[in-house]
């Protein structure tokens, strides 16, 4: 492991106003033997007062550094540019309401600087959502895995190479999940069983309906793309 190595958190934020001093308190004491740190939250035109709270963060901290998007673009987009703004040898992503665990980022970071992979999963783990909607979660990250061969416990939390992330940025913006989009990369990935948390504040912003589109579309896309890979054209 080389500790002198960069290290960036990129976090997109929407509603989560009530759990950002929380999370960045946590993220701060997780990584304190970190030299070079530095935590990107981008804000994704959250209505509900969450740029109040990163400015007092940033101005506080200066880690810190706020992303404020002109349009909500969605989790997965936001994602992406926060990645194009990341420093870090390593980017470390993760949920902004609590539910991936800031004391897990270590470990995970750990697996990464091992070798052997350019992404690492936190693969998830616990009772962290009802069962109908963890049966439907399931049944698409298991057909996720077969397109594309993202780990079938891989969510959002992932720690992912300087490399990688490039290649992500690198695809643009298409209508998938960030997990898919590592899957069709091409470079080495695993994951790191994690045991995530029930959310403590608020609910999802993703209903069923938006849930199932998603899914649809993210299959879709991950077809079209291992096709022009086939091809040539990827």
């Amino acid at each position: 492991m080389r500790p002198s190595e960069s290290v960036s958190v990129v976090v997109p934020v929407f509603r989560s106003a009530a759990t950002l001093d929380d999370l960045h308190t946590r993220l701060a004491e997780a990584l304190a033997a970190e030299p070079d740190l530095e935590l990107l939250f981008v804000d994704d035109a959250c209505p509900a007062g969450s740029a109040e709270v990163l400015e007092r963060l940033a101005a506080a901290d200066d880690r810190v550094r706020h992303i404020r998007l002109p349009a909500n673009v969605g989790q997965h987009r936001a994602i992406l540019a926060g990645l194009a703004q990341a420093r870090g040898n390593w980017i470390v992503v993760l949920d902004a309401d609590l539910q991936d665990s800031p004391e897990a980022v270590p470990a995970l970071l750990v697996n990464a600087r091992e070798g052997g992979a350019d992404g690492v999963f936190a693969g998830r783990r616990g009772r962290y959502e009802s069962l109908a909607r963890h049966a439907t979660s399931g049944a698409f990250k298991r057909a996720l895995h077969l397109a594309c061969g993202v780990p079938a416990d891989a969510g959002g939390f992932v720690v992912l190479s300087a490399k990688l992330a490039r290649r992500l940025v690198a695809m643009g913006k298409p209508p998938a999940t960030l997990a898919a989009m590592i899957g069709c990369a091409g470079l080495p990935i695993r994951s790191l069983p994690v045991v995530r948390a029930p959310r403590p504040d608020g609910q999802s912003a993703y209903g069923g309906v938006d849930r199932a589109l998603v899914a649809g579309r993210t299959l879709l896309w991950v077809a079209s793309w291992k096709l022009r890979a086939a091809r040539g054209s990827a």
